[in-house]
């Protein structure tokens, strides 16, 4: 909804529900998407969200991830390792399975084709063996069964795009990329780019190719747009958020500038178009060079920061040399968007290897966790816990409307 709205009709700028400022001045705003609606409408194919839990107990989103997320191969491979490593303990455990992602990932990007395919073909494409997540961009090609192809390996012609095979062209229908946006083609984007696919964007505007996630769909995790976030959802859903977002600070604005500067020491400051952990000072952690570093940025780019408390991140229990020690932890959950919405049951707990650190970034040097959860217990009947009290309650006539709809998973921490 968001993004469409920002590209086409643009009611939430209209509204000013989201100054339309901070939308124009954004790093991954394509202005070559305007106007424009992909193939089944579906703008984030495969999206990433970041969850913290605070010191006060409630769970907060802490960041979206909208343009290429990464980190799904780690949960695929985390929990096959687990499953060997500790099988009797797994075994006795009702964990939800994770391995039926890439299926549903290729499943989801078939029904996001161009509706007059019938066939679709889908690939993955990679920017190549020196990209930090090859291994990811592999993996899933194979688990997938499809091809992986680098921008040389595809060609544009009339408006359709195609797979160079032994056997001649072969049509390519969905097209499931890890190169960013600036890269993907150097007809409308950067001219040097040697990683992309020449003529991809007009096969794309020609609606003959999907591509996930959309270029532009960036937009919408800037980390500027982040703070308007529960507004958005109030506008479009005329609900409340269930999660809580992080307070953040504006640095474009004056007054929200000032603040941030004034308490940079107790902050985090961020880019808002960055990612990976890149570019982020935390000021406890901080010396005062750096600190005065940071602000003379702010100063001079204002709109390039946001700034946020320092939430205490809760911790798991972690090994080191044979001893337990806590780390901190986030947990990226991985949702699909097609016909259907799919939300992985679990996902990739990131960990902040280095004692007391605060970075779970992989790039940043972090780790990752399996991360379980669990099924409703059954009975001798094959009946979960919830199912068995609700029909009782049901039957007796005794339970309220809440007690019989107590059916939920049992679930465990992240």
């Amino acid at each position: 909804m968001f993004v469409d709205d920002l590209y086409n009709d643009q009611k939430i700028l209209k509204d000013k529900v989201v100054p339309r400022e901070v939308i124009d001045s954004g790093k991954s705003l394509r202005d070559q998407m305007r106007g424009f609606s992909p193939p089944q409408g579906v703008w984030c194919h495969i999206s990433g969200i970041d969850l913290i839990r605070h010191s006060d107990g409630e769970f907060y989103v802490l960041e979206d991830n909208l343009r290429c997320p990464s980190g799904v191969s780690y949960v695929l491979e985390n929990r096959e390792i687990m499953k060997r490593s500790l099988a009797k303990v797994f075994g006795g455990m009702t964990v939800t399975p994770v391995e039926e992602y890439p299926e549903r990932l290729l499943e989801m990007m078939i029904d996001c084709a161009p509706s007059k395919v019938q066939n679709p073909l889908a690939v993955v494409l990679t920017p190549g063996i020196y990209n930090s997540a090859y291994f990811e961009h592999t993996f899933l090609a194979q688990q997938m069964g499809v091809e992986l192809v680098q921008g040389s390996d595809l060609v544009v012609e009339n408006d359709h795009v195609y797979m160079r095979t032994t056997r001649g062209l072969r049509r390519v229908d969905v097209i499931y990329r890890r190169i960013d946006d600036d890269f993907l083609d150097p007809e409308c984007f950067r001219p040097d780019s040697t990683l992309g696919v020449p003529g991809i964007m007009r096969a794309y505007h020609a609606g003959n190719v999907t591509i996930a996630n959309a270029p532009g769909a960036g937009v919408a995790d800037d980390k500027a747009v982040y703070a308007f976030v529960p507004e958005v959802i109030r506008y479009y859903l005329s609900e409340d958020p269930i999660l809580n977002n992080v307070p953040t600070y504006l640095c474009d604005d004056p007054e929200q500038r000032q603040y941030v500067l004034e308490h940079i020491h107790e902050l985090v400051v961020k880019p808002t178009g960055e990612s990976g952990g890149y570019g982020i000072v935390i000021g406890p952690h901080s010396s005062k060079s750096e600190l005065a570093e940071c602000a003379e940025q702010i100063k001079a780019h204002p709109r390039k920061f946001v700034a946020q408390p320092m939430l205490n991140l809760s911790t798991v229990p972690t090994m080191f040399d044979g001893v337990m020690k806590p780390r901190h932890v986030d947990l990226r959950s991985f949702v699909l968007s097609g016909k259907e919405v799919y939300v992985m049951p679990g996902g990739l707990t990131r960990v902040a290897l280095r004692e007391g650190s605060m970075v779970v970034n992989s790039s940043q040097g972090g780790g990752s966790k399996d991360t379980w959860v669990l099924k409703p217990p059954k009975n001798s009947s094959g009946k979960t816990m919830g199912q068995s009290q609700a029909q009782s309650q049901s039957q007796s006539g005794s339970g309220s409307q809440t007690q019989s709809q107590s059916t939920g998973p049992v679930g465990g921490n992240a």
